[in-house]
């Protein structure tokens, strides 16, 4: 039986899940299967609270595995369960129940771009990129998730030559949270992923489940439902316990799940 090509490893609430398809981590039928049980394990187990999302080696996903499309498509309806995989794996992700941090270690294109683009923080190293080079190979893809980390401007460039926004420039224009050289990438995230980690479970799950339903409501409907989520978290003792710490000056201890 072939080694899993998507690695898990959980201490102290964390979950480090690590893209391990040498070269380049591209991404075949096996990858997204295993993407896609990796975060929704990861969203049912209370003893996780947050994960980190990256690459093996110097390369954080360079896209599809393009030469395993061939065999995709000889098969009867092949390339529409194919599609349907690789789609869900992002939404994987996306919906997974705890907060994702991207620590892009290197390039992430086309597919590895919509991976990171699907996380809820994103940490780039100095040689990290991110591009859609698609048009190079005949192929579309990866532009409706990048909307939500690009402009419209920046997007097209990107889509229309193949261009590749380089790790310093991402942090510039507010992509990602910072960018520091790859040997420091993982110590970044994990003290991030250790404040969030130290959160009430509870809250952090309304939190994330109510940033990905008001992203596509108005501003009334969208704050109607914070609104409707606030006093959902209210009646939970992990909310009684927040208020609780912060008047008597201490820690909060919450409940866990």
């Amino acid at each position: 039986m072939p080694a899993p090509v998507i690695k898990v490893d959980v201490t102290d609430h964390i979950a480090v899940v690590t893209m391990d398809a040498p070269p380049v981590n591209a991404q075949n039928a096996e990858f997204a299967n295993e993407i896609t049980q990796a975060f929704d394990i990861i969203g049912d187990s209370d003893d996780v609270r947050v994960a980190i999302l990256t690459g093996a080696g110097k390369v954080f996903s360079a896209g599809a595995d393009i030469r395993s499309r061939k065999a995709v498509g000889d098969t009867r309806g092949g390339r529409y369960q194919h599609i349907r995989r690789v789609r869900e794996s992002f939404h994987a992700i996306r919906e997974c129940a705890k907060p994702v941090i991207a620590a892009i270690n290197g390039p992430a294109l086309g597919a590895g771009l919509a991976l990171a683009a699907s996380c809820d923080i994103l940490i780039a190293a100095e040689e990290a990129s991110l591009g859609l080079p698609e048009i190079d190979v005949g192929l579309l893809g990866g532009g409706r998730h990048s909307m939500r980390p690009f402009s419209h401007s920046r997007l097209r460039r990107m889509m229309f030559t193949g261009y590749r926004v380089p790790g310093l420039e991402l942090y510039r224009l507010g992509v990602v949270e910072m960018c520091v050289p790859r040997a420091e990438l993982m110590d970044a995230a994990m003290k991030l992923a250790v404040e969030i980690a130290s959160k009430s479970p509870a809250a952090m799950r309304l939190a994330k489940q109510s940033l990905n339903t008001i992203e596509e409501l108005s501003l009334r409907d969208g704050y109607r439902y914070e609104q409707n989520m606030t006093l959902q978290l209210s009646g939970h003792p992990d909310s009684q316990e927040a208020m609780a710490a912060f008047l008597e000056k201490r820690k909060p201890k919450f409940s866990g799940s």
